[in-house]
């Protein structure tokens, strides 16, 4: 028995293998219920009495030298596959490529940075919203048309549940809540029952302000806007402002800037006008103050509102908004640069 513990313990030291099959097969071999130390140990009862406690450690011995040697051929493959690969010491520290920021994340970025600069908070709610939020704390009237099935998706059952239809419904909440001074930007995604096309999508993005406070006027939303333009598309850059109509606003505008791909001389961007329409803005009608619980009679405030694809559009020129959500990842390395 003792001849047979050292034959085989010498076997077990000499043990090699150059695939993981061939190391299963040396373990089923020595290790397995049938395997050759299995046999010996299953022998050990016929051992004279004299000779058991030397053959029984011997025995022990050449199981856990076994299992040992096993583990250490199974170490080297897993740390150098049997020497078939080597460590490439001129291979980058970041084999996976990295991505980059979509482009509507870098320009929405790049709008809440300005305005916080100019003191706006970051304010955020809910995309599927109620129609108090959303219409009636607005001033939307009852039959106004972006009630209509053609403009808001409605939760079917739930006729005044809705998917937002601009993150006006962000400032409600907050005036709601909150007292002035207000001052802050609602960025989110809105969602219009429109057809897809290269101009339009079903779903965009917002960027909205709101200023509360005592004596805001006018002037001080033209000096917002002005601010704004200069630091989003260059210091040369112009604005104008042209009369228009929001239900939450009164006066309310829409403001253009010169077009930065002409500098205002003209061109099929611009249609020839030098000029490119950007956002909408006004101040703030009474009657939303006073919906949402802030007396009018002691504050007035101002309010304004973009699509961040539109920005994004004149910034990098993207001719259709589709690209935008089609998430391209060779249209999205074009961005790069702008990370």
């Amino acid at each position: 028995m003792i001849s047979k513990i050292e034959a085989l313990m010498a076997e077990v030291e000499t043990l090699t293998a150059n695939s993981a099959e061939e190391l299963e097969a040396l373990r089923i071999k020595y290790l397995s219920k049938k395997g050759a130390i299995n046999d010996l140990m299953a022998d050990f009862r016929n051992v004279p009495a004299e000779q058991k406690k030397e053959v029984g450690m011997r025995l022990n011995a050449l199981k856990t030298r076994a299992t040992e040697r096993i583990a250490e051929l199974k170490e080297a493959f897993e740390t150098n596959d049997s020497g078939a690969a080597e460590m490439d010491l001129t291979r980058t520290a970041y084999p996976i490529e990295l991505g980059t920021r979509h482009p509507l994340s870098i320009v929405k970025n790049e709008i809440i940075d300005i305005f916080a600069r100019m003191g706006f908070a970051l304010a955020d709610g809910p995309e599927v919203e109620d129609d108090w939020h959303v219409f009636s704390s607005m001033n939307f009237a009852e039959d106004h048309p972006a009630r209509d099935m053609q403009d808001t998706f409605f939760i079917e059952a739930h006729p005044d549940i809705i998917l937002r239809t601009h993150t006006s419904s962000v400032q409600s909440r907050v005036m709601e809540t909150s007292q002035p001074p207000i001052r802050i930007i609602c960025p989110g995604r809105v969602y219009r029952n429109e057809a897809i096309s290269y101009r339009a999508h079903c779903f965009f993005h917002q960027v909205e302000a709101l200023y509360v406070d005592k004596n805001v006027s006018f002037t001080d939303l033209k000096q917002a806007l002005l601010l704004f333009a200069k630091e989003m598309f260059g210091e040369d850059t112009k604005i104008r402002l042209r009369p228009s109509y929001f239900p939450v606003t009164e006066p309310s505008a829409e403001m253009d800037i010169s077009c930065n791909i002409c500098g205002g001389k003209g061109c099929p961007f611009c249609k020839g006008t030098g000029w490119v329409e950007i956002l909408g803005c006004g101040m703030v009608d009474p009657n939303v103050l006073e919906a949402n619980g802030i007396d009018s009679k002691v504050y007035s405030g101002y309010a304004l509102g973009m699509g961040i694809e539109r920005i994004t559009n004149l910034k990098y020129q993207v001719k259709d908004l589709r690209m935008f959500s089609e998430n391209d990842v060779r249209f999205l390395k074009e961005f790069e640069a702008a990370n």
